[in-house]
């Protein structure tokens, strides 16, 4: 693509606010990368056509042609060398590239998303309490015994708390289930390679934990882990997608972020999440990503929450989605939109760098990818807000009720 159609890779990068320029690098790299390779080859093949003359001749034709071999094997051995750095600078280079973007993904950064619908009410709240003030009258979030453990931005989930959280991630596993996911349940650190091949690393390295001493990263979403489980393998998508959901801790630094979201758990280091993980053809991945997101809006829909889908900005895909639509409850302490799930269409991005590939009747060709989220310990902040009432009480949606034991209304504790 890169080199047939530069143009709209370029198009792609400058609607990302990323340099145009890597195109052109990645253009010279590629060039230097085929010339180089090009006279290797050449005198390889001399090499190996002189080898083949020197039994049959003697005296001091045989002499010269040794001499020839010998002063050719040096060429040969420089000219591998330097095809291999060619070959590293083009590998480097191309791994700065960011996903070329679906036509129609809105321009422009964080503020440039387009929102394509609103579905719920709003609850009409005089003076709703925030999110903390309501879990610590439930005794359901302690972050000040997280931040004297671990430190800012860590919490404890007790009591009832503790069950939301596995209630939400349940419900969402049971969705899941019904539409024909494989559960899995993940590694939460992966080798470098993978977190890289998912493109997670580069621009984003700074939100990420690193393990130095056993050069391993704790995932900040199980689509990482996912996304590896079958690097380097031919898959089979004869009989549809492949589709699994992930349970898993997930880890963020969140470096960059400070003074944003500090109070409560909207914004932590730590928290559980329920993600969906789709490998398919690429020519069905624009549907399969719709099908993520009406899933999603599926699980926000049973728990009653006010939402609203946004069309997210190519500034703010990050490196390896296409099209990323996110789904945003609404914060009545706030009187703002929260983002909950996100649902993003990588196309080949990650495959290719995985090596994950398909087997077709004209050979093998990479797959797509796709994830959305199902479920996430940040949900908790949006049903208490939404579902509060004037007493501190928090009514607990239908749906919701089987995991909680039952219970209609969690009431303040005394």
């Amino acid at each position: 693509m890169v080199r047939d159609d530069p143009d709209r890779v370029r198009a792609s990068q400058r609607a990302r606010g990323e340099p145009p320029e890597f195109v052109d690098e990645l253009l010279a790299a590629d060039r230097a990368r085929r010339k180089s390779l090009a006279e290797f080859e050449r005198l390889r093949a001399e090499q190996k056509a002189l080898s083949k003359q020197i039994p049959a001749v003697t005296g001091e034709e045989k002499q010269a042609l040794l001499d020839k071999a010998k002063h050719l094997g040096g060429a040969v051995k420089a000219a591998e060398a330097t095809a291999n750095g060619a070959q590293e600078i083009f590998d480097l280079t191309a791994l700065k590239l960011a996903n070329v973007v679906e036509h129609g993904v809105p321009e422009g950064g964080e503020e440039n998303y387009v929102v394509m619908r609103e579905v719920g009410e709003r609850p009409d709240l005089e003076q709703p309490r925030d999110h903390l003030e309501l879990g610590e009258a439930l005794r359901a979030i302690d972050v000040g015994r997280g931040a004297k453990v671990s430190g800012s931005r860590f919490y404890f989930l007790t009591g009832i708390g503790a069950q939301l959280d596995l209630g939400i991630l349940n419900l969402a596993l049971a969705k899941a289930l019904s539409e024909g996911f494989t559960p899995v349940i993940t590694p939460t650190m992966v080798r470098p390679e993978i977190m890289g091949g998912t493109g997670f690393l580069g621009a984003h390295t700074e939100e990420v934990y690193r393990v130095e001493s056993d050069d391993l990263y704790l995932v900040g979403t199980s689509e990482v882990p996912l996304a590896g489980y079958h690097a380097d393998e031919i898959i089979d998508l004869s009989d549809g997608p492949l589709r699994y959901v992930g349970w898993s801790a997930c880890y963020r630094r969140e470096a960059g972020s400070h003074g944003r979201d500090t109070r409560g758990i909207i914004r932590v280091h730590q928290f559980h999440k329920v993600e969906m993980f789709t490998y398919c053809r690429p020519e069905d991945a624009t549907d399969e990503h719709q099908r993520l997101l009406s899933w999603e809006e599926d699980m926000l829909r049973v728990l009653e929450l006010p939402y609203r889908v946004i069309d997210v900005a190519a500034g703010d895909l990050g490196m390896s989605a296409a099209r990323k639509y996110d789904c945003e409850a609404w914060l009545p302490s706030q009187r703002r939109w929260l983002e909950v799930t996100s649902a993003s269409n990588c196309t080949t991005f990650q495959a290719r760098r995985l090596g994950v590939r398909e087997r077709t009747d004209a050979g093998t060709r990479h797959v797509a990818t796709l994830n959305g989220t199902l479920g996430t310990t940040r949900w908790i902040v949006a049903l208490l807000e939404n579902h509060q009432r004037a007493d501190g009480s928090v009514r607990v949606p239908p749906a919701l009720q089987p995991y909680l034991d039952g219970r209609e209304i969690l009431e303040p504790v005394a």
